[in-house]
């Protein structure tokens, strides 16, 4: 008889109450946790099948064994592992298979299920989490409808996403759910889309297994293609972990539902940018990571660009990698598992006369940012290469930097000039010197907080940022540095502005008040 699925997943919070990252972390030992990382499971299998020969942290052991590790076990060590929800409720769930009635019987999952923590702009979250085993677990390709779990991408988003109190929130293309999740701690009411009906599956039973860290927030599923099912609509903020893999479309076998939106080359992103401003509320920021082409006829910098000015959007972009058409496919033909099958070769050769096609010479990755304007025009367009430096920005520092283009779009040169700037509390000034050289040759300003930015300055712009304190014009200071190193005082203001905008736009230097 079916049991009340509120009631089932009740019983499986109570259950996993010890399942862990810290516990998992425990039992497996470094080197197995680090060999996982390296999608190499056989120190976390030999690991396990000793606590589980032994009866050492048991149903701890057999909670990893089958939902992480993908082995089968027998049903008595699994039961043990969970009293309340038993193995009938586990299959009423979807999340196990049994090969019988006996207690000696196997026993394998269905589903990856295991514990999560990050930390956001909010702070920690710790939930659990259901997605599909992946080839790690299974030794086999995935399969095109499979649901990804929470990989690099997932975390950078949740990284850097927005996290101000905000009312509704749409998760474009939820997968798992997780952004869905975190964006339930700060906001009233989210909208969470994907055209998976696995996925959908999923992710309702995570948001149902974590729903007493989201307290009143409602978060309402909705099946359908990109802004399909909020059309006409409109929300706060928009967050998405799109399918945005560049993928053939010559070969239907490197199409996944988790990263394929079936369009050719990057129009998924380019449909994006370009039309989420038709959801987005007076003030509204969107956030998504993406894909976009660099072409032999049209370099990536270019590309995009024209898609924020095609969005009517404020928009900044940041490159974090780049790959060459190789180099990507081969990222995908891993991802998915199919470097294991048989007909990698023709997979890979498939991606690379794509690619020709359109002369692309390379694939880059980052974060878009779009907001539309509270009122008037968009005023800010930024598209920028970040491969070093601590990572991306929080999202208290996605919002400060909106802020500050901000206070830019309303200073031209003569009110820039007129204003007096500080030098940021977090900012450090490097000098390295050539042995004997009595004067440096590289000057390095170095934000601690922030973005953790590097730039590399001349004389003029280390001795202006270092004469900014706060209580005297920009205009006077320039002056002031163009009589102490003796050069024509236009020429140099000529040469710093472009540099000061730029600083302060990071945030090396704020307005003093």
């Amino acid at each position: 008889m079916s049991t009340d699925p509120a009631e089932l997943i009740e019983k499986l919070r109570s259950d996993l109450a010890g399942f862990t990252v810290d516990s998992v972390n425990e039992l497996l030992g470094p080197v197995a946790q680090a060999a996982l990382g390296r999608e190499q499971s056989l120190p976390a299998r030999l690991a396990v099948t000793e606590r589980l020969r032994t009866e050492d942290d048991e149903p701890l052991a057999a909670l990893i064994a089958v939902f992480v590790l993908g082995l089968a076990v027998p049903a008595a060590r699994l039961a043990s592992a969970v009293p309340r929800t038993g193995l009938d409720g586990l299959a009423e769930l979807g999340l196990i298979v049994t090969a019988g009635s006996e207690p000696g019987d196997d026993v394998r999952g269905l589903v990856d299920l295991r514990p999560y923590a990050t930390v956001d702009a909010l702070g920690p979250a710790d939930w659990w989490l259901a997605s599909d085993l992946s080839e790690v677990a299974t030794g086999r390709p995935l399969t095109d409808d499979h649901v990804l779990g929470v990989g690099g991408a997932s975390l950078t988003l949740a990284r850097c996403t927005v996290r101000r109190p905000t009312g509704r929130v749409l998760d474009l293309g939820t997968g798992c759910g997780i952004q869905a999740l975190h964006a339930a701690r700060h906001s009233r009411h989210v909208v969470a889309t994907d055209i998976s009906a696995r996925a959908m599956k999923l992710a309702r039973l995570n948001w149902a297994l974590n729903a007493p860290t989201v307290g009143e927030t409602s978060i309402e599923g909705r099946l359908g293609s990109l802004l399909e099912p909020v059309a006409g609509e409109l929300f706060d903020q928009v967050v998405s972990n799109p399918p945005f893999v560049i993928t053939p479309r010559s070969t239907p076998a490197a199409a996944f539902e988790y990263r394929d939106g079936g369009m050719i080359g990057d129009d998924l992103v380019r449909q994006l940018v370009e039309s989420v401003g038709s959801v987005l509320a007076p003030g509204g920021i969107a956030q998504f990571l993406g894909n976009w082409e660099g072409r032999r006829n049209e370099g990536w910098t270019d590309r995009v660009t024209s898609w924020l000015e095609a969005s009517g959007l404020d928009g900044w972009v940041v490159q974090r990698e780049w790959q060459d058409p190789a180099e990507y496919a081969e990222t995908w033909i891993r991802d998915s598992g199919q470097h294991l099958g048989k007909d990698a070769d023709d997979l890979y050769a498939a991606w690379l006369a794509d690619f020709a096609s359109r002369g692309v010479d390379g694939v880059g990755f980052g974060l878009i940012t779009l907001r539309r304007p509270p009122t008037g025009e968009p005023r800010i367009r930024v598209v920028e290469e970040r491969r070093t430096g601590p990572g991306l920005p929080w999202g208290d520092e996605v919002v400060a930097t909106l802020e500050r283009q901000d206070w830019l779009a309303t200073h031209d040169d003569d009110a820039l000039l007129a204003g007096m700037l500080k030098v940021a509390a977090d900012v450090t000034e490097e000098r390295h010197h050539l042995p004997g050289a009595e004067d440096p040759s590289v000057i390095l300003l170095r934000q601690g907080g922030g973005a953790g930015r590097v730039v590399q300055a001349n004389t003029a712009l280390a001795g202006f940022v270092g004469a900014c304190s706060g209580d005297i014009p920009v205009g006077r200071l320039i002056a002031a540095l163009a009589s102490l190193l003796e050069v024509d005082g236009q020429a140099l203001r000529a040469e710093l502005l472009g540099d000061v905008r730029n600083l302060v736009r990071d945030g090396l230097l704020e307005p003093a008040p």
